[in-house]
């Protein structure tokens, strides 16, 4: 199998949550392989946000994707785990989704990847961006 390249989260619109006050995110976080394909990392993802009239036009694209990598980890601290402790654990579970995939990939390298998000034509229509 192809070697991992890079890291890619997508930004879609969650229809069902979002108005014109709720700016609501569902994200799916993938491994891009050096042949094109990807694997499935996570798709249980996403975020919320309340605010008033018109909040999608006030979001920027750059908000929206350190939102979209913040959300897809390494997770904070908690019950005394530390933030090293938390970003190994990590990477390792993605490692092993990958592994599972028939992809082997060093849980540190991974975590050294390039990050690209993207934002869908529905999402970057919401916010008015180009």
């Amino acid at each position: 199998m192809a070697a991992v390249v890079g890291l890619r989260t997508i930004v879609d619109v969650d229809e069902a949550a979002s108005s014109g006050r709720r700016l609501s995110a569902s994200v799916r976080h993938e491994a891009v392989l050096a042949d094109g394909r990807r694997v499935l990392l996570l798709d249980d993802r996403g975020w919320g946000a309340s605010g008033p009239p018109g909040i999608w036009a006030a979001t920027s694209v750059a908000d929206v994707e350190a939102t979209a990598r913040t959300v897809v980890g390494p997770d904070e601290p908690f019950d005394g785990h530390t933030a090293a402790d938390m970003a190994a654990d990590h990477w390792a579970q993605l490692a092993d989704v990958l592994r599972r995939a028939g992809v082997t990939v060093d849980a540190a390298r991974l975590a050294r990847l390039p990050h690209e998000v993207v934002l869908s034509d529905r999402f970057r229509a919401r916010l008015g961006a180009r």
